[in-house]
């Protein structure tokens, strides 16, 4: 019985030590849309170090928010050699030639937290409707009734419907019922917050400032509109929500400008799409991955592999949650907030 118990023990590490051998001799190339959001650097430091630690090698490649350069970045990430793709498309639709060309290649791809509806692609994600019904439920919880504004994602990332219907989904029964009254909605080209503060600014305008609420999509959109909100003398008495837990997000959380952020890790998602990218190029189909399910919630309908990971509200309730995992000093977390007002700065 010992002799096989060490057998199996002998086995298990030389697999280990194999996997290893064949990580050390890969290249992953990852193509960034851009790195305007304070996440992607969190992202990519992630996705390194679970390279690193497999022992293979990281390349990369910024869009800068250009979907005709990451057309040409991935080609010239397959020209460096990568033995996977993890892409963070600009556009998922433009993005396909790109998409193409590495499957032609036998290249597999990771679509990195933005859905590229080719079933070439593997989906890693967030739960992105549960997302939208957290941020929702969060305003909701403050503000029951009232005029609300949506300032919602790129028109061009699919991310930003799957959002918008997760936030309807809690908020239709009271817009329906005339409690809440949508008063504006707009996408925010790139999700950029100068886009979101001036479509904010125009929502301001056409309702002589009579906005009650602000579901924002992300933390870079809501930080757009309570600039706007700011100018009117409207900020911390509206409520907005945000995503991604940006250390600027996280202290307005706690300066009770900003409603909610909702907590994606994206350390583990940083880590999880690594992982999938080595075991993928090492000869795993997507149906042998760990926690795969099958996704067909696109526009498209397309059946896609995919892995969802847990988003959590952070609220000045529960801000000591991100404080005690390590993702934000309480330094950072707490800067001019009002001694007594909240807990987790106390």
């Amino acid at each position: 019985m010992k002799a096989i118990v060490k057998l199996m023990a002998g086995a298990a590490i030389l697999v280990t030590l194999q996997t290893a051998a064949m990580a050390a001799d890969m290249v992953v190339g990852v193509s960034w849309s851009n790195f305007q959001e304070e996440r992607w650097k969190t992202d990519e430091a992630a996705i390194k170090k679970a390279l690193e630690a497999a022992g293979a090698k990281y390349i990369s490649a910024d869009a800068q928010s250009s979907a005709a350069k990451q057309l040409t970045d991935v080609e010239s990430l397959i020209s460096q050699g990568a033995n996977a793709l993890i892409v963070l498309a600009q556009d998922s639709d433009a993005i396909a030639p790109a998409i193409e060309k590495a499957a032609a290649e036998g290249i597999p791809v990771v679509g990195y937290d933005r859905l590229i509806e080719n079933p070439a692609t593997f989906y890693i994600t967030f739960d992105n409707k549960e997302v939208g019904r957290l941020q929702a439920s969060e305003v909701f919880k403050v503000k029951p009734e009232g005029n609300y504004v949506f300032i919602k994602g790129s028109s061009s990332d699919p991310n930003a419907d799957f959002l918008f219907s997760g936030q309807m989904e809690v908020l239709k029964a009271a817009i329906d019922a005339g409690k809440i009254k949508d008063v504006g909605q707009a996408y925010t080209d790139g999700w950029k917050p100068e886009n979101a503060q001036r479509n904010m600014e125009q929502f301001l305008t056409a309702n002589d400032n009579k906005v009650d609420a602000v579901v924002a999509s992300n933390d870079g959109t809501a930080g757009g509109a309570i600039a706007a909100l700011d100018a009117q003398g409207l900020a911390g008495s509206v409520p907005v929500s945000g995503q991604d837990a940006d250390k600027a997000a996280l202290n307005r959380v706690a300066q009770g400008t900003q409603t909610v952020s909702v907590w994606k890790d994206s350390r583990e998602l940083g880590k999880r799409a690594a992982e999938i990218a080595l075991e993928l190029a090492g000869g795993k189909t997507m149906e042998q991955v760990e926690g795969v399910q099958t996704f067909n919630g696109g526009p498209k309908g397309v059946a896609m592999q995919s892995v969802f990971l847990k988003p959590l509200p952070i609220t000045k309730d529960n801000l000591n949650v991100v404080i005690d995992a390590g993702w934000i000093s309480k330094a950072e977390a707490c800067q001019g907030v009002k001694a007594g007002s909240v807990a987790a700065c106390n």
